[in-house]
């Protein structure tokens, strides 16, 4: 029972403005994730102001006051409880700088285990053809691949300088299917992790045995200088995306196995779903980015492009490819333990 409406309504009223604060930096900034103590505070605002307005109604309060209470009530609703998908902005920076390299970072070992995945594929695939030399046409399933690697140099090279006296206009082209199929693989490496991560395994570790085999047989040639030119400009991107497509696969299927968690299968997965999104969204933009390069960079030699340039180049991205991964948003908290309120936009 309120005694004296208007001392009630002069006390309580700093914290509904404290509430109205907090709903307001958050609308300004809908990508902004509480730490556990400020989420705790707007929780407790909203609860004292749920029962004040239960109290005002009861009254003949001044319906200004009722009306504000109102819409700060519903407001507060609306953002504890998640409800506020049709205020929320896409933020493609935010996205690019704090949500992928953050879900990158919370499904780290899933990603370790593809790594680990493809450079044992890569470690038999190179041990397979140093044993066994004829093996190369059931290992490289290119046909540009099973020839001889000196051969092919020399006939890169000779294209080479063709395209830098004539000019060329099928890159273009190029760059739109090696897009399509790099993206390709990298989906279904996700998707595989529906077969309970074996699907996954098995194309990460043959992934990683074409690429040992086609490193050796070109070491072998006396041919590493044009091996490094031609495959880091784009396999410097390429390669991690089509590890985080696996990471994906494995947290997907880490979800379906569910082991040491009680959770129900459904509600499992709505956990997952919007990290192996994220995930898949940003190979994709990855490979994208990799399609560019090979198609404009990678596949043009000396004496067109020195070597030395496109290696260089390959480093540098690898380097800020890691930072990027590593740090980028590592200002904010990552793990879903430590954030009491996570926006629907994460998932984009």
């Amino acid at each position: 029972m309120i005694v004296n409406l208007e001392r009630f309504i002069s006390e309580e009223r700093p914290r509904w403005e404290r509430l109205d604060a907090v709903l307001r930096r958050l609308m300004d900034d809908p990508w902004r994730e509480l730490p556990v103590a400020e989420a705790r505070e707007l929780e407790g605002l909203y609860q004292r102001a749920c029962a004040d307005l239960a109290r005002l109604r009861t009254y003949a309060a001044d319906p200004g006051v009722r009306a504000y209470l109102e819409g700060l009530v519903a407001r507060g609703y609306a953002e504890i409880h998640g409800q506020r998908a049709a205020g929320v902005r896409v933020h493609p920076w935010a996205w690019l700088t704090k949500g992928f390299p953050q879900a990158f970072r919370r499904r780290a070992a899933a990603f370790w285990l593809a790594l680990a995945l493809t450079v044992t594929g890569a470690g038999f695939g190179a041990a397979a053809l140093a044993f066994d030399p004829e093996a190369k046409e059931v290992i490289m399933p290119f046909s540009h691949l099973q020839g001889s690697p000196s051969e092919r140099v020399a006939a890169e090279e000779k294209q080479a300088r063709e395209d830098k006296a004539h000019g060329s206009n099928a890159r273009a082209t190029f760059a739109g299917s090696l897009m399509v199929h790099n993206t390709q693989v990298t989906l279904t490496a996700m998707a595989l992790g529906l077969s309970a991560g074996v699907g996954t395994l098995v194309l990460m570790f043959y992934n990683g045995v074409i690429l040992g085999a086609v490193a050796l047989d070109y070491m072998s040639a006396g041919q590493s200088v044009f091996l490094a030119g031609w495959l880091l400009p784009h396999g410097s991107v390429e390669i991690p995306a089509m590890l985080i497509g696996g990471q994906a696969g494995f947290v997907l299927a880490g979800a379906l196995i569910g082991r040491r968690e009680r959770k129900p299968l459904g509600a499992r997965l709505r956990a997952v779903v919007p990290d192996v999104a994220t995930l898949c969204v940003g190979a994709s933009l990855m490979l994208v980015w990799a399609g560019i390069i090979e198609s404009f960079l990678s596949q043009h030699h000396e004496p067109a492009v020195p070597y030395a340039a496109k290696i260089i180049f390959g480093m540098a991205q690898l380097v800020a490819l890691v930072w990027w991964l590593t740090r980028s948003g590592a200002g904010t908290a990552t793990n879903p333990d430590d954030v009491s309120t996570r926006r629907r936009g994460d998932a984009a």
